[in-house]
């Protein structure tokens, strides 16, 4: 029986543990103890991506997921309960993202173990670096995995709440390289990088630009000192879109932007570099790990609500390698943010659903 105290319990043990991304070893040993007294095979991959798997398998085992890295501020986060509601004590987040989720499943373990359950069929993979671009899952090893269907457990909102569709992600870096000179002596044989920076910046769009598309610069950096005419700037962005031909048409406002400056400032240089982190993916009615979550969601008489997602998780990588994914809600509301909560029932409810997923697949 899923047991709302030892899940309050495992829930601060682990946000106690500070785990931002590429810092998670000590996480993964906290979840491989739990494990190996279940009898699960552990094994972890070259990355540091942890992979369970009971000792009676096939390659029909269900897989449940999240992810063990939480993002910055991150480290010596208190967790306070108070009634249904835990928070951060500190200015820090509470690490719900993704602890909420490695909770539910543990607890759905402990239970289902404390009823002398025998583990079949079940694939477990927690990875790390997702809030880096999902590293992890990018770099995790599939050909250990067994299984063709996933069950994430990443998603903002109560274990009801179900991800339909999530975008393609594209990351871009611009080095701008102009010439240094003293501002106040000689200003006239500089070439200020953050002049053509600005040129590069203000031909690009910002913000949401429609419904499935978003644009942003992220990061500046550069410059040395306030007298000295800045050689260097670095820009950081990103854009997110479901539409092919929308994707076609920003990497080519990108490079025109790019092409247009350089012609404006000859004597700088301007480098470009840019990739897909993942892409975009959008569940069918006919996805098996979908019919599977819902009746789980049915069986625990809630209601399922199916919501698009501008960012991405796991489940993105997932799906690219031929694993069905449904990524649901965890019980955490403000991703991301000092003012992250976790609502123990929902928690409870995401235990309960893993539980009976695990069950169906018995």
């Amino acid at each position: 029986m899923i047991s709302r105290d030892r899940l309050t319990k495992t829930f601060c043990e682990l946000v106690s543990i500070d785990s931002p991304s590429g810092e998670e070893e000590e996480v993964r040993l906290y979840i491989q103890n739990k494990l190996s007294e279940k009898g699960f095979e552990i094994y972890v991959d070259d990355y540091g991506n942890l992979i369970a798997t009971s000792k009676k398998s096939s390659s029909n085992n269900i897989i449940l997921s999240a992810h063990m890295d939480t993002v910055e501020p991150g480290r010596g986060i208190i967790p306070i309960v108070d009634k249904d509601t835990i928070s951060s004590k500190n200015d820090t987040i509470l690490g719900g993202d993704c602890k909420a989720g490695l909770t539910g499943i543990l607890e759905a373990l402990d239970s289902l173990h404390e009823q002398n359950h025998v583990f079949e069929n079940l694939t477990l993979i927690f990875t790390r670096e997702e809030e880096v671009a999902l590293q992890g899952a990018r770099h995790l090893d599939f050909s250990r995995i067994l299984g063709k269907k996933a069950i994430i457990f990443d998603g903002e909102g109560p274990p009801s709440v179900i991800t339909s569709s999530s975008p393609t992600y594209v990351s871009f870096d611009i080095e701008i390289i102009g010439r240094a000179a003293h501002a106040g002596v000689e200003p006239e044989k500089g070439l200020s990088a953050i002049k053509i920076a600005s040129s590069v910046i203000n031909k690009l769009p910002q913000g949401r630009l429609d419904e499935e598309t978003t644009f942003n610069i992220g990061k500046i950096e550069g410059g040395s000192v306030r007298n000295a005419v800045p050689a260097n700037i670095y820009l950081e962005g990103e854009f997110r879109t479901s539409s092919i031909e929308t994707l076609d048409d920003l990497n080519h406002t990108l490079s025109n932007a790019i092409i247009e400056t350089q012609n404006e400032f000859k004597e700088a240089k301007i480098n470009l570099k840019s990739e897909i982190l993942f892409e975009k993916y959008s569940l069918s009615n006919e996805d098996s790990s979908l019919k599977l979550v819902l009746k789980s969601i049915d069986n625990l008489g809630l209601k399922p609500t199916l919501k698009g997602s501008g960012g991405g998780t796991d489940g993105n990588i997932f799906i690219k390698n031929d694993i069905e994914s449904v990524v649901i809600g965890m019980g955490v509301r403000g991703m991301h943010t000092i003012n992250e909560t976790v609502s123990i029932p929902d928690v409870v409810d995401c235990a309960n659903l893993c539980q009976d997923i695990i069950i169906q697949n018995t």
